[in-house]
């Protein structure tokens, strides 16, 4: 068995994580099942988020009667203290702990300092000396940020994008955690859907040992993927190294990671789906995104507006109005065929 150890926290789990965004889409019921077999079958980390509707709700009926088994984190959006304390009160009711672990601001547009004036670091210590949350930690899509909360020294984990898509510079930001002992949590490890093939995305991630990638998980099938390679971890044959170049090669450039920050959108255009739909369609079965329903979905980018919501919103910087515009024409060639 694997085990990573978040920096100077001294938590240590298994190198498989489990990302619970995706639970709030399947029933409580279908959400327990899969949060006891992920704990049972050696699983020991479990991230959620405040924003994720029913997400924490979920947790804690499923598995908070084994709290002393796992290592809690969770996620505040807030941007003021009154704020910050009603939801930290509330993940701790719905998710029916005493403490959280891992207490994070979810993907600030800046980073959270002591005399910033907002008050929210400050909160955060007095979360802590009051024994409701162990650590204090920061996700991010913005490389800015996370670098400069890295720096600051301030912060026991940070959640950042990462797979074999990487970037030089977001490799070197997991060594910068390496060295200041900050734990690194690996988000979007299959890049948002478009990584499929798990082996390779668990191989290249094995690579960096102070690395814990979390992965979202819905179907039982996805969890036992990911159960399987706590006893027989893929090591990084040539095989995989092949589909690690071929992908690098298919998907370098501006493509949308699927973060969705860019919503709402006025026009009510899923963005996160439709501005990368050239790509769904040639690495995932197209019928689902073919159906009258797709083919709606993919309609409403006709009734863009051109407010530049997404464009002010996407922490990567991309032309999203263009970049729906050019799916939307190759998606019509699909329709045609």
């Amino acid at each position: 068995m694997v085990q990573v150890t978040l920096g100077h926290t001294g938590l240590t789990v298994n190198k498989n994580g489990f990302g619970a965004l995706p639970i709030q889409r399947i029933s409580r019921d279908e959400a327990a099942y899969l949060l006891r077999k992920a704990l049972d079958g050696g699983i020991g980390f479990f991230d959620t988020a405040r924003a994720y509707t029913d997400s924490e709700e979920k947790i804690g009926y499923a598995i908070s009667d084994q709290r002393k088994r796992f290592t809690l984190a969770t996620k505040t959006m807030s941007t003021d203290v009154e704020g910050f304390w009603n939801d930290l009160h509330t993940s701790l009711k719905k998710l029916n702990t005493d403490c959280i672990d891992i207490y994070q601001f979810h993907n600030p547009a800046f980073c959270p300092k002591p005399g910033d004036g907002t008050g929210l670091y400050e909160a955060m210590e007095q979360a802590r000396a009051q024994g409701k949350i162990r650590f204090i930690g920061i996700t991010n899509h913005r490389l800015a940020v996370a670098e400069e909360a890295v720096a600051s020294g301030l912060y026991d984990t940070l959640q950042f994008p990462f797979n074999y898509l990487a970037t030089a510079e977001e490799i070197a930001l997991v060594e910068a955690c390496r060295i200041q002992g900050v734990g690194f949590i690996s988000m979007k490890a299959l890049s948002g859907g478009l990584i499929v093939n798990s082996a390779a995305a668990y191989a290249f991630q094995a690579q960096y040992g102070s690395v814990l990638p979390i992965w979202g998980v819905q179907k039982e099938s996805e969890l036992d993927e990911f159960l399987s390679y706590i006893d027989n971890p893929p090591q990084l044959t040539g095989g995989l190294q092949a589909v690690i170049d071929h992908d690098r090669g298919e998907l370098a450039g501006d493509f949308c990671r699927g973060c969705g920050y860019c919503l709402p959108c006025p026009a009510q255009i899923d963005i996160p789906n439709c501005a990368r739909m050239s790509l769904l369609l040639r690495r995932s079965p197209a019928q689902g995104h073919l159906s009258p329903e797709g083919q709606e979905k993919m309609a409403r980018i006709d009734q863009c507006v051109q407010c530049n919501h997404c464009v002010n919103h996407c922490p990567y910087g991309l032309n999203t109005p263009e970049l729906l515009r050019r799916n939307y024409e190759d998606y019509k060639t699909f329709l045609v065929k």
